[in-house]
């Protein structure tokens, strides 16, 4: 089988440890490599990131335009800071080159629909790492919600609360720091529970009502927030996203990224199931979905535990490879969502429609 050849422009902790050594599986002690896909080449705007990329096997390109004049580069990954993936995606798809980007897709909802109007133009497969859907366990609880093994759904929660932004050096990041880069936790986290709302539900979200929480961190962007939505099929929830919650430590921390979907005849509670990890022995965190009903908790497992970045990764292959394109429309329904979250949550609460 052909496979599409990509390289990574910015090479930092995330796309060396995370897209690099787990998603085109550079690691060779624990992954082998991609049917349809590989990693040819990697750059940085930071130098000393070199020896990170050549100590796997990839060529350095010494900045970004090397790799668009590259005949051999089928695609990008674009992992850069939030502000760049824009002009760094319309850059590539002008170069002929097909995308992968880190969430968010852009900064503005006029850039990404820019993205998405260019990428349909020059027909390159365009999509965003909204990887949380990949994981084993949020597959397995959303056919237990769609096999009405809930029974009838009227709640459901889903949370990203931790502390990020108490020391100096946090605080000075752009997740805290600069709000343009649509950081905080709205931008950061509550756009992974916007997309895993609709991935659980199989609806796309319709409105939106949120507050602030009060302010106790020495940080630009918000706290936290508290968020509740209402899916197109009129199914109901919140998001609770935070920067400034303590939640004890490792533990406490990673069980906490998960949610709860409340059925009248049980309930479905996730832990760890919303972050990077893909449900290996070997991670630091052991992820659990539980079934509770009157007659008690059930462990829910799957059987296989494919890895969430390899499997978007070679969804974008595919698509290249069948002339199939992705158009990354939900990472803009996602963008527009977080502004829809920031605008109530400006206005007391008001609910807004997500367009």
């Amino acid at each position: 089988m052909k496979k599409v050849k990509y390289a990574i422009i910015g090479f930092g902790g995330i796309a060396e440890n995370r897209i690099a050594k787990e998603g085109f599986g550079c690691d060779k002690t624990r992954f082998n490599g991609l049917p349809n896909a590989e990693l040819v080449g990697a750059t940085d705007m930071n130098p000393a990131r070199e020896a990170a990329a050549k100590a796997l096997g990839l060529k350095w390109y010494k900045d970004m335009d090397a790799i668009f004049a590259d005949p051999e580069i089928d695609a990008v990954y674009v992992a850069t800071n939030n502000l760049s993936h824009a002009p760094i995606a319309i850059k590539a798809m002008n170069s002929g080159k097909h995308v992968m980007a880190e969430k968010p897709i852009a900064t503005s909802v006029a850039d990404a629909s820019a993205m998405v109007k260019l990428a349909a133009k020059k027909r390159l497969s365009l999509t965003i790492d909204h990887m949380m859907v990949n994981n084993a366990f949020n597959q397995l609880a959303r056919k237990y919600v769609a096999g009405g093994k809930l029974g009838n759904i009227n709640d459901s929660c889903f949370h990203m609360e931790f502390l990020f932004g108490a020391s100096p050096e946090e605080a000075a990041s752009w997740r805290c720091n600069n709000v343009d880069e649509m950081g905080g936790p709205i931008g950061d986290v509550a756009s992974h529970c916007v997309y895993m709302a609709e991935f659980m539900f199989d609806s796309k979200i319709k409105q939106v009502q949120a507050v602030y929480l009060p302010k106790t961190l020495n940080i630009k962007a918000e706290d936290g927030a508290y968020i509740r939505f209402t899916l197109e099929n009129g199914q109901t929830g919140s998001f609770k996203v935070a920067f400034c919650e303590k939640r004890g430590g490792l533990v406490g921390t990673l069980s906490n990224l998960g949610y709860e979907i409340y059925g009248d005849a049980a309930v479905m509670r996730g832990y760890g199931t919303m972050f990077q990890l893909s449900g290996y022995k070997d991670e630091p965190y052991a992820i659990r979905l539980e079934l509770e009903s009157a007659e008690g908790i059930k462990p829910l497992r799957p059987r296989k535990f494919p890895n969430i970045y390899q499997q978007i990764i070679m969804h974008h292959a595919q698509s290249v490879i069948d002339g199939k394109p992705l158009n990354a429309e939900d990472g803009l329904r996602n963008l527009r969502a977080c502004f829809a979250i920031h605008k109530s949550a400006r206005n007391g609460g008001k609910a807004y429609i997500v367009k």
